[in-house]
């Protein structure tokens, strides 16, 4: 099934892909400035949780799936050192500026290639990557059981999934005062930053509309991953899961 990543309802997928990519391939040059002033600077917390929680060594060949400007790329270059790490996304924008810090030295010599993928329908053999990395991803692709399944089928066995999104704060006061921050300050601050305010009302709306932790998990388990465990940060405003691909 497709939906429209803006509500959750079915939809045709077409319909929400050509909208990310009208929203990103605008940004892109303003992407990495908005995520620092618009979290206050928690998603490098967020980013530390990931690569605590990221089963990644050296002889990892690793894919980012929808790695944009590079942000997890390049931590995972720098925390884990893998053998090698593709970074892809749907919009080539955004990974224009990926390449730009590249060639600057952000990956500190790790080999990074860049390729324009859309994960529902990833070109890469079957069990050809020892992990997955994304955030901020999946809640913007109307496919999700597919793309899930696509992640599943070109991991190794034993291989692991580490997903970082936007979530929902356990704590009902906490939730109150997140969802006006989505509402007013999210469209308010990428207007200001970008000068597209109608793309953050999109995105607030997308985050609003996504799964919480426990039915991102269910996602994960449906398209076979197993072991899958999540950590919340900023009191559940963001979550890291990791899921496992059975090693039979």
């Amino acid at each position: 099934m497709s939906i429209d990543t803006a509500t959750g309802k079915e939809a045709p997928a077409d319909i929400s892909s050509e909208r990310v990519k009208d929203i990103f391939s605008t940004i892109a040059k303003k992407y990495e400035r908005f995520n620092a002033v618009s979290s206050f600077g928690a998603y490098k917390t967020w980013l530390a949780g990931m690569m605590r929680q990221a089963p990644i060594d050296e002889n990892a060949d690793v894919l980012d799936i929808a790695g944009g400007t590079g942000d997890v790329t390049f931590t995972v270059a720098r925390a884990k050192h893998p053998r090698h790490i593709q970074c892809t996304d749907l919009v080539d924008e955004m990974l224009d500026v990926a390449r730009m810090h590249y060639e600057d030295g952000k990956a500190e010599g790790v080999p990074v290639d860049f390729e324009v993928v859309d994960a529902q329908h990833i070109p890469y053999a079957d069990e050809s990557y020892d992990a997955i990395t994304m955030a901020y991803g999946i809640r913007n692709m109307p496919e999700r059981d597919q793309a899930l399944s696509e992640m599943f089928r070109v991991l190794k066995p034993g291989g692991a999934l580490v997903c970082l999104e936007f979530s929902t704060p356990p704590n009902a006061v906490w939730r109150a005062l997140y969802g006006f921050y989505l509402k007013h300050l999210i469209p308010f601050w990428g207007g200001l930053i970008t000068g597209d305010r109608e793309g953050f009302v999109y995105l607030s709306r997308s985050i609003k509309a996504f799964p919480n932790q426990q039915g991102l998990a269910a996602m994960m388990e449906k398209a076979g991953f197993e072991d899958v465990t999540w950590k919340n940060y900023t009191g559940g405003i963001a979550a890291v899961h990791v899921a496992k691909k059975p090693k039979a």
